[in-house]
């Protein structure tokens, strides 16, 4: 396996990887707005704690909306960090493919590249129709 090949495969790794961390934060943000309709639905009297509502008297909701808001808030932050660490090491293995392809084109010094040249085919001018 050349290096090449290597590195084409990490950056598809990583990539794949870059999709499973945005599902993440996406399961994240459900989860999270979940827990923040349970608690507007399952109660009357609402506590506040910053932006969060809480249920102040059914104990039992309590522990659904903490869980559902807790699962969903630590989802989203690690699909988002996990997301921008995958998206360097992409980078990174981007970065020394690009210098392994120019390594090897500067190691093929007989070989030149090869170049399409466009042409262009002059056109015959269009007649005007008279009337």
């Amino acid at each position: 396996m050349s290096i090449q090949d290597y590195l084409h495969e990490k950056a598809e790794e990583s990539r794949h990887n870059e999709v499973i961390s945005f599902m993440m934060f996406l399961a994240g943000s459900v989860f999270f707005v979940g827990g923040i309709l349970s608690s507007l639905n399952l109660s009357e009297e609402l506590g506040w704690f910053l932006f969060v509502p809480y249920p102040a008297n059914f104990v039992q909701g309590l522990f659904l909306e903490l869980a559902f808001l807790l699962i969903g808030l630590s989802l989203i932050v690690v699909g988002i960090s996990v997301g921008l660490h995958y998206y360097r090491d992409r980078s990174w293995y981007m970065r020394e493919l690009c210098k392994a392809n120019a390594d090897n084109f500067e190691a093929d010094k007989g070989v030149q590249p090869v170049q399409t040249m466009l042409k262009t085919r002059a056109m015959p001018k269009r007649k005007k129709m008279s009337r």
